[in-house]
């Protein structure tokens, strides 16, 4: 009988995978990013610094009120960064841009942030649309992890879903966002352990949720009454959340009152020149940080508008 010859089993592997969420390993692998509040305290964003794409274009095809001065326009959105530099954030900028997107400022639109990363938008408006791929170039370029590129046929904007807690968001359909966009935030937000999505259907001839609704505390919302659902404020009430309702329509669709940032639970940053709102506001405990932003805002977008948050808390 033919002796048998005996061959070396093939060794198994000699490593296990590591069994950590994307959270565990953010700051060690990536940096420190996450998001997943409108109001903790404000550590670092995204904006674009207006370059050559605003100093000669058609205000009229950028869909803009009127013809803008580009010097004060740029001075505005230093100002803005500034404030934001002076209260300890990390101010990160897209440096890189078509020169055909003057709407380009307005980061909050190209970029949505998560506790897991980023999300990478799809504008609606043929204007804008491009500029989303300066946005994921520059997230990568700081380390920020992209988990989702929008894609296909669907579109949706950064400013179309607002943080209410971990386990709590407002996602908005609309103008900016079709069913396909909507689909695809809804899914990653159910992924991450988000258990209360607040569907808010934004009214014909607005934007975005940042128009008519914005938390300036854990427990104080702005809110231009006539255009935020039903549904949405009786769940944010029972939530125990505040609902002050902008006293001026003027200041909330002309002047952008409800458009603020906040820099911490109960201090903002709102555009100069909303007296009533401003009032209000402080009325009821938050402090109000006032900055000229009038020439920005012909381009119809403000504070909230301008700025992609990476960190907060």
């Amino acid at each position: 009988m033919e002796k048998r010859r005996d061959i070396d089993a093939i060794p198994g592997e000699k490593w296990f995978p590591k069994e950590s969420s994307i959270i565990d390993d953010m700051k060690d692998l990536w940096g420190d990013w996450g998001v997943c509040s409108e109001v903790d305290p404000l550590k670092a964003v995204l904006m674009r610094r207006p370059g050559k794409e605003i100093e000669h274009f058609d205000w009229q095809a950028a869909r803009f009120k009127e013809a803008i001065d580009p010097v004060r326009f740029r001075a505005q959105h230093d100002a803005l960064a500034d404030i934001y530099r002076a209260h300890g954030v990390r101010v990160h900028y897209i440096e890189e841009q078509r020169e055909d997107k003057p709407n380009a400022l307005f980061c909050r639109d190209l970029v949505l942030m998560t506790p897991e990363g980023a999300i990478v938008t799809r504008p609606a408006m043929e204007a804008r649309r491009g500029e989303e791929r300066y946005a994921a170039k520059a997230l990568a370029d700081l380390g920020v992890p992209i988990i989702r590129t929008i894609c296909g046929d669907a579109t949706f904007e950064g400013a179309m879903v607002m943080w209410v807690d971990r386990r709590t968001a407002i996602l908005a359909s609309g103008v900016r966002t079709n069913r396909s966009g909507y689909e695809m935030v809804e899914y990653e937000l159910r992924r991450m352990g988000v258990t209360e999505i607040l569907h808010m259907q934004v009214p014909y001839g607005h934007a975005h949720i940042d128009g008519n609704l914005n938390f300036a505390s854990q427990d104080v919302a702005m809110i231009h009454a006539s255009q935020v659902p039903y549904d949405v404020c009786d769940a944010l009430k029972k939530k125990g959340i505040k609902l002050l309702e902008c006293p001026s329509q003027t200041e909330a669709k002309q002047s952008f009152a409800i458009n603020f940032v906040a820099l911490a639970p109960g201090r903002i940053v709102m555009p100069a020149g909303n007296p009533r709102s401003q009032e209000l506001l402080e009325q009821n405990g938050i402090e109000v940080i006032p900055v000229e932003f009038d020439e920005v805002m012909k381009g119809f977008g403000a504070i909230h508008c301008c700025t992609a948050f990476l960190k907060r808390g």
